[in-house]
């Protein structure tokens, strides 16, 4: 039988969402300090604190995606608010219609999130944002279910190209927003959108195989 997990018992994703944001929003903060507002990881946490009093209990994965995609869109400010807000809401539309979240239907999640990203903004992988560590990550998970692999093998191929790409923004100038105007100064330290972004995707691969049967 293939990995899967339930959707009905998948909300508890988005609790470690909330969980890993307010764990590390000094740390998002502190690097966007150094080529940028430095506010990241305190409107990153705003917003998904604000999402833990708006989920209810009988919550599935998809409609508690939902909640989280509606809140960051209508509550947050700067570009995270809106971008992430799509993010999670077309991630919760991928997957509104599935009883069970195996492998194919993740990979959809993840193409979906980002076509979402891309259809905001302009930015492309080597532009130091968020898109260089969603881009690898979703290629790769889309690589693993084309070559029959679990939905724990594709979690960790995710993960593995979502750190390289995370990583890789450190050695990279910036060509779009606030940072962009320090040119080569922008160079050396990591983006602050690449870094939640891989958190974040880390975060849910690792509950969803603790979900998986």
């Amino acid at each position: 039988m293939a990995e899967k997990f339930y959707n009905t018992a998948g909300r508890v994703i988005v609790d470690r969402l909330i969980d890993v944001i307010h764990e590390n929003r000094a740390y998002l903060s502190e690097i966007d300090g150094k080529i940028g507002d430095g506010d990241h990881g305190i409107n990153m946490d705003k917003g998904f604190q604000m999402t833990k009093e708006r989920l209810e209990e009988d919550m599935n994965m998809s409609d508690a995606l939902k909640t989280l995609g509606r809140t960051l869109l209508m509550e947050i400010g700067g570009s995270m608010g809106p971008l992430y807000g799509q993010y999670y809401k077309a991630m919760a539309r991928a997957s509104k219609d599935a009883e069970e979240i195996g492998a194919d239907t993740f990979a959809d999640m993840l193409e979906s999130a980002y076509e979402a990203i891309r259809a905001l903004g302009e930015a492309k992988p080597g532009d130091k944002t968020l898109v260089d560590t969603l881009a690898p990550a979703t290629s790769a998970v889309r690589a693993a279910v084309d070559e029959g692999k679990s939905l724990t093998e594709s979690l960790d191929a995710m993960v593995a190209a979502a750190e390289a790409g995370w990583k890789s923004t450190e050695d990279m100038v910036a060509k779009i927003g606030r940072a962009s105007r320090l040119g080569e100064r922008s160079r050396g330290v990591v983006d602050a959108g690449a870094t939640s972004c891989y958190l974040m995707l880390k975060s849910i691969a690792e509950t969803a195989k603790e979900l998986a049967l």
